[in-house]
């Protein structure tokens, strides 16, 4: 009778163990948010569902941001027709004219967002350091976070697979 208890019970424990790891290790969704773009119009995350979306923390007077800017041009002229979108957000501390400024000079082929209040930086768990990216699924879900420059290699890598994964 004892080792059935003990047997029972182990099941249990790793059952647990599993469940635990499986809840953990499940994207956390996107925050709900509205982006309020440089022309006028307005994008919020739900709005954006369906797409696979790179969500870019960014200033004008960021090194590594503006470094790294073509690559993001690049990233999304290869995948937007796949239902692919980006939105460089431009951080609280970024004057909208700079930001305009930048976005014309470099013709920038995706979605820009002012977040003059910071809400968007803190709703998505209090960016402050620039670049900051996130991709979110198809479904809504956080896949990954970068702080700083993403590798292209690997970026364009999640982003294929992100990509073949149904809504």
């Amino acid at each position: 009778m004892k080792i059935g208890r003990k047997l029972i019970l182990g099941l249990v424990a790793l059952a647990t163990v599993v469940a635990a790891a499986l809840f953990y290790s499940r994207p956390a969704a996107a925050p709900e948010v509205g982006f309020p773009m440089l022309a006028g119009e307005n994008l919020t995350t739900s709005g954006l569902r369906g797409k696979v979306v790179l969500v870019n923390f960014w200033a004008t007077s960021c090194a590594i941001c503006v470094k790294e800017m073509p690559m993001l041009v690049a990233t999304h002229r290869k995948f937007a027709p796949r239902g692919y979108a980006t939105v460089a957000v431009a951080m609280s501390y970024d004057h909208p004219n700079s930001v305009a400024e930048y976005v014309r000079n470099n013709a920038l082929p995706f979605h820009v967002a002012l977040d003059s209040s910071g809400d968007i930086a803190r709703d998505f768990g209090k960016v402050r350091l620039t670049p900051a990216t996130f991709i979110i699924d198809r479904r809504g879900r956080i896949l990954k976070q970068y702080l700083g420059a993403p590798d292209q290699a690997e970026l364009q890598a999640l982003l294929e697979k992100a990509l073949a994964e149904p809504a």
